[in-house]
């Protein structure tokens, strides 16, 4: 059983075009980055010791089960809204905690079961009544607790696994792994199941396959319904990675069906069956809305038979990310219709006070709405700060999450730049926050008794990078009679999770829409203005704000950019190296961040790299979640770990988990760069990069630069083709219409 290099280029979490092409590049390209981090979804045995967070989340499938089953049982409705947190929202939160905290949670997330229909009718939710708002009298702050160490594999369990691996010709250093994903009695399910190696992050379905053969000998046949079901569930997590959160039927089948499944229709109702994936058929908007039309020509008007003319796409989702979806439209649909209609704030004065621009329309739209959604760049941060300000000023409880402790500092100085150090706020007294630290409950206002945030208005930024989990997570914590905002750039690119909450909910059209009409400054802001929109255009930079560095190949574009790191924007800008960051389209290939990291180590901070390749002063990208990137310097190491400095934080990671959450950091890619900033940026563009181009990842890496942007320019006419023509590709979600059918469009 072997595993390939990790030379790929970068994958967009998330970014297949149709369902289509994100089944079939699902299957084809298994080794694809790990959304976020970075890292190789490959195993390779030597890295199989422990466990990631994501693979701990796929560890606990038959428990998974059983808990469904469970559910279903107890739980045949809703979640009321504003009571004690349970069900959707209680596992959300008990796996972020767990994967903030680096403990492996004990077992997968389960959501409530749906209504007895949910599988094979309309997938959206009834509407939820309008809850009363919250009693005025808060209770006192209860701060979530600690969570408890990992808990490592029994080493009898292992053992046991370990001759099974053997037996199969797979790497006994897999067992770990498997223990995790399959639980107690592991090695006799994987008898029984030789597929259920699939379940262990990075296996492919043929080295499964060999595996099977190997231990079923001529009992292994490709139309197994083991089998069906195993490359069902790996296309779906697959799909999951590229940021989807259901698959259509006929794009799985097919991708199936190149898998060497047979009947694979028969795989899919087979894996539903198995409560191990949901099936769902969500109305058509544009068909099913030319087809009423039609009907009101025609004069017809007989519900049975427009209920029977509806078209529907059949959806296929795992459990977790679909029934996340209906629990965030849930949720939002809660905090729509909870709040007052009648808020007794003078919103007006404050409103008028801002002036007479966006940040007013934005104090107004919040004022008479519990959801509404702010669209606009960098600059246009000030609207949202405008707002927090004039909550303050009516007495109201207000807390801004930021997606980086960097987009945290930045915002704070909006708030108060006469007082702003530069350095983190205390997270006890301070009510701008990351979305991390405010659902692991290690930063912002607390919740009371029942769970919910104390707040009357939450302001969330850099919104596009929410997923669908943590959204709800999100969600679920406000207090009826809460106000949300959220606000982010359209034009970056989308969440390292699954879904695309944000656009979703723009696309939705329920609640209110302010787009700013505040500009990014300078010749930069004007570069990537234009590239939102489509356009490469040449911009004025009488100061050398922006330079194109063309180059021939990959070997000089590494050699140019150490030099403009290390020499060429130092002595033209005086802005040093350590301000400077390199932004390349993936890790591997000869510009990659693995090559650029080595080049620029070697001239900036050689060393021997005595712990896991790292040595004092490096700097470093530390990834201690999925999906997740903070950026800082290895300051030692010694027998705890390797000991970091992160935005003025500092951070112990156990050898352990160095391999699995450290990078150097001199040069990143445009997903780990999403949400920072820094005085000046070099974008590398080799040759062989040219195809994995994106608008949104073009505007994402020039618009981490502050005051100076150089280009190394190696894709000739792609860069502008990329621009032009290839915009954010398309991520198959239900959030709009399950929205959509509790809160109706506005007119």
């Amino acid at each position: 059983m072997s595993t390939e290099p990790d030379t790929t280029e970068e994958a967009e979490p998330g970014t297949p075009g149709a369902a289509e092409e994100a089944a079939q590049d699902a299957a084809d390209d298994a080794s694809a980055e790990e959304a976020g981090t970075g890292e190789s979804a490959e195993t390779v045995a030597g890295d199989a010791k422990q466990p990631s967070e994501a693979e701990a989340e796929l560890a606990a499938q038959r428990e998974l089960r059983e808990r469904i089953e469970r559910r279903k049982a107890e739980k045949q409705g809703p979640i009321a809204s504003g009571t004690k947190l349970s069900g959707t929202a209680a596992d959300l939160m008990a796996a972020v905690r767990a994967v903030e905290s680096g403990e492996k949670p004990a077992a997968a997330i389960a959501f409530r079961a749906p209504a007895p229909d949910a599988r094979t009718t309309t997938g959206a939710p009834a509407t939820r009544p309008a809850a009363a708002p919250s009693p005025s009298a808060s209770p006192a702050p209860v701060r979530q607790p600690q969570p408890a160490a990992p808990v490592a594999a029994p080493p009898e369990a292992v053992e046991a696994v370990r001759g099974v691996l053997a037996e199969g010709g797979a790497p006994d250093t897999l067992a770990p792994q498997v223990v995790s994903a399959l639980g107690d009695g592991a090695d006799g399910q994987l008898r029984a199941d030789p597929w259920q190696l699939l379940r262990v992050a990075g296996v492919r379905p043929e080295q499964a396959d060999g595996f099977a053969r190997a231990l079923l000998g001529a009992e292994c046949a490709p139309d197994d319904e083991r089998r069906g079901r195993a490359v069902t569930l790996w296309l779906l997590e697959q799909a999951a990675l590229a940021g989807h959160t259901v698959l259509d039927a006929a794009a799985l089948t097919a991708a199936l069906t190149q898998r060497g499944v047979p009947d694979p229709d028969t795989a899919v109702q087979s894996t539903v069956a198995e409560g191990e994936a949901l099936e769902f058929q969500d109305a058509i908007e544009e068909a099913a809305g030319q087809a009423a039309a039609d009907r009101e020509a025609d004069g017809e008007d007989d519900e049975a038979e427009e209920a029977q003319e509806r078209p529907v796409r059949v959806l296929i989702g795992l459990e977790r990310y679909a029934l996340a979806e209906e629990s965030l439209a849930d949720g939002l649909a809660r905090i729509v219709n909870s709040l007052p209609k009648e808020a007794p704030e003078d919103w007006e004065s404050s409103a008028g006070s801002s002036g007479r621009g966006s940040a007013a329309e934005l104090i107004r739209a919040v004022a008479g709405h519990g959801l509404v959604l702010h669209t606009g760049g960098d600059a246009a941060r000030a609207e949202p700060a405008a707002l927090v300000a004039a909550a303050r000023s009516l007495g109201l409880r207000v807390c801004a999450a930021a997606h980086t402790p960097v987009g945290r500092r930045r915002f704070a100085a909006l708030l108060a730049p006469e007082t702003h150090s530069g350095t983190d706020p205390d997270p006890e007294s301070e009510s701008v926050v990351t979305v991390a630290g405010l659902l692991a409950g290690t930063e912002g206002p607390g919740r009371d008794a029942d769970g919910a945030f104390l707040l009357d208005l939450l302001v969330v930024l850099d919104a596009p990078q929410l997923d669908v989990e943590s959204a709800a997570m999100v969600v679920e914590s406000l207090p009826d009679g809460a106000r949300l905002l959220l606000s982010g750039d359209p034009a970056v690119l989308w969440s390292a999770g699954p879904g695309r909450v944000f656009a979703d909910l723009v696309a939705a059209r329920t609640c209110p829409h302010v787009v700013s009409r505040t500009p990014d400054p300078g010749p930069i802001g004007e570069l990537v203005s234009g590239v939102s929109v489509g356009e490469l255009t040449q911009v004025e930079a009488p100061g050398k704000e922006v330079v194109i560095v063309p180059v021939r190949d990959a070997g000089e574009a590494v050699h140019r950019t150490v030099q403009l790191v290390a020499d060429s924007v130092p002595r033209a800008l005086g802005v040093p190296a350590e301000q400077t960051q390199v932004i390349t389209p993936g890790h591997g290939g000869a510009a990659g961040t693995r090559a650029l990291n080595s080049a620029l180590k070697e001239r900036l901070n050689p060393g021997p790299g005595r712990f896991g390749g790292f040595d004092p002063g490096d700097r470093i990208a530390y990834s201690p979640a999925p999906g997740r990137t903070v950026p800082g310097q290895v300051v030692k190491a010694d027998a705890e770990g390797l000991h970091l400095e992160c935005g003025g934080v500092p951070v112990v990671v156990p050898k352990e988990r160095v391999e699995l959450s450290v990078r150097h950091g001199w040069a990143l890619t445009a997903h780990q760069a999403v949400g920072l900033h820094w005085p000046a940026a070099v974008v590398v563009l080799p040759g062989d990069t040219a195809s994995s181009l994106t608008r949104p990842w073009v505007y994402t890496a020039f618009g981490r630069a502050e005051r100076h942007l150089s280009v190394v320019h190696g894709v000739d006419q792609a860069l502008a083709r990329a621009v032009a023509e290839v915009p954010a590709k398309a991520r198959t979600t239900r959030l709009p219409g399950l929205f959509r059918a509790q809160v109706p469009p506005a007119v």
